[in-house]
């Protein structure tokens, strides 16, 4: 897809090549991590939405888009991926940010790498209080019928592939779709191997937060991670932590929802 005047570039982080998208300027960094089977040009809209105050900086995680496969995909894995890249690019505290998976990976560089960042902002983080013996059963079955929806996305031809994502989400703004369906195409299979792999409890990730955060919540009744008493909770053990829930959306939070997140992120960076 066509991104202007924004860099696209490699750089060598954790032992592995990783890409990135920069759209430059003088303001301050932000840099977002993608959800799984996204890519950094999924975050184009909002990076659009930034790019006059800050300079957004938006990689590609192992296994995803132009960077290198990596030998496993936990959690801790993409952090140290993340906390080189920021020390590769010599970033001095950066805001960072994710959706998703990209959320649990700024969550554990915000915990782990104290100094690497100065703010964090999470759109429905994948974070987990571990799994009862139902889920650890169901498990198997759910990441084989995700293999088998995504090998069948990456058959289809890209108008094929764009016409059914705007029959499945018809309300996600047309920005969205290109970068979704290249990212569907570029995706490695074997990144799936994040959802069968151990996450840590997240109430010890955020005790050791020591930066101002912001949470991003969706509608319970549209399947988000985050439920209320899971943000309540966060707040509680975290001090420095901002909750905002926008109605009527879905784990996609900026896709159903862009312009309160646009301005509630805005917002937060605005203190910072």
């Amino acid at each position: 897809m066509d991104i202007g005047n924004w860099q696209s570039a490699d750089v060598q982080a954790n032992g592995l090549k990783i890409h990135y998208y920069r759209t430059g300027g003088r303001g301050p960094v932000v840099v977002l991590f993608h959800g799984i089977t996204d890519n950094g040009l999924c975050w184009t809209p909002v990076a659009r939405a930034l790019e006059a105050e800050y300079d957004v900086v938006m990689p590609d995680a192992r296994g995803h888009g132009l960077s290198d496969d990596g030998n496993d995909y936990a959690p801790e894995s993409h952090a140290a991926d993340a906390a080189a890249l920021i020390a590769a690019l010599g970033l001095d505290r950066p805001v960072i940010g994710g959706h998703s998976m990209g959320g649990l990976t700024a969550t554990l560089v915000a915990a782990r790498y104290p100094g690497a960042a100065r703010g964090v902002i999470l759109e429905d983080p994948a974070w987990s209080r571990g799994e009862t013996a139902e889920m650890q059963q169901a498990r198997p079955a759910f990441l084989a019928e995700w293999r088998q929806r995504l090998a069948k996305q990456q058959a289809q031809s890209p108008a094929e592939l764009l016409a059914q994502a705007r029959r499945d989400n018809p309300t996600w703004p047309a920005a969205e779709w290109e970068p979704w369906v290249e990212a569907k195409h570029q995706v490695r299979l074997s990144v799936l191997d994040y959802i069968g792999g151990l996450r840590p409890n997240w109430q010890d990730l955020v005790a050791d937060i020591a930066i101002p955060g912001l949470l991003i919540t969706g509608d319970p009744e549209k399947g988000v991670i985050i439920s209320p008493e899971w943000a309540a909770e966060a707040a509680a053990i975290w001090p420095d932590l901002e909750v905002v829930q926008i109605p009527q959306t879905g784990h996609s939070i900026r896709r159903e929802g862009f312009d309160a997140y646009v301005k509630a992120i805005k917002t937060f960076l605005a203190k910072l």
